[in-house]
């Protein structure tokens, strides 16, 4: 990664880890999980709106942590709107391995790419194994609350 695009990720980390978009509690969330990141302290509850189709209708979180989890979260609750629970579940998983492993991306899928191409900022977390957590914590959290569970770790 050259330099000039390193910044840029730097600057869009920072920006949502400032001013963190959807950082509320929704009275009329439908489901929610708290997630833990032991390593380094971050806690975070994620709230969700999901719709009788399965379509996430809105997200937000509360709570605190380093830039990269705060960011990520951020950056998480815009991209998740007006998905289904599959395509969360797909986008998390493909997220997942950019934060993780040096393969090449799946061709590119059509429902998810745009929200992936977002994601990029974060996958330089895997040179760094113990940021990989911080990169995850929200979408470990809304796996949970979309499965029904209460909690999520990172561990």
């Amino acid at each position: 990664m050259n330099d000039e695009i390193r910044e840029l990720y730097q600057e869009v980390i920072l920006d949502h880890g400032r001013r963190p978009r959807n950082l509320r509690h929704p009275e009329d969330a439908t489901c929610q999980a708290r997630g833990y990141n032991p390593v380094c302290g971050d806690k975070l509850v994620v709230y969700l709106k999901v719709d009788d189709d399965g379509i996430v209708r809105d997200a937000a979180f509360e709570g605190n942590g380093c830039a990269i989890s705060m960011a990520s979260a951020s950056m998480m609750t815009e991209l998740i709107r007006g998905r289904t629970e599959a395509q969360v579940a797909r986008i998390f998983s493909r997220f997942h391995r950019m934060c993780t492993t040096d393969e090449e991306p799946e061709a590119a899928d059509p429902e998810t790419s745009g929200a992936l191409e977002k994601l990029q900022v974060l996958a330089g977390v895997r040179e760094y194994p113990m940021r990989v957590k911080c990169a995850t914590l929200a979408w470990h959290a809304v796996s949970a609350a979309l499965a029904g569970e209460d909690e999520a770790s990172t561990e």
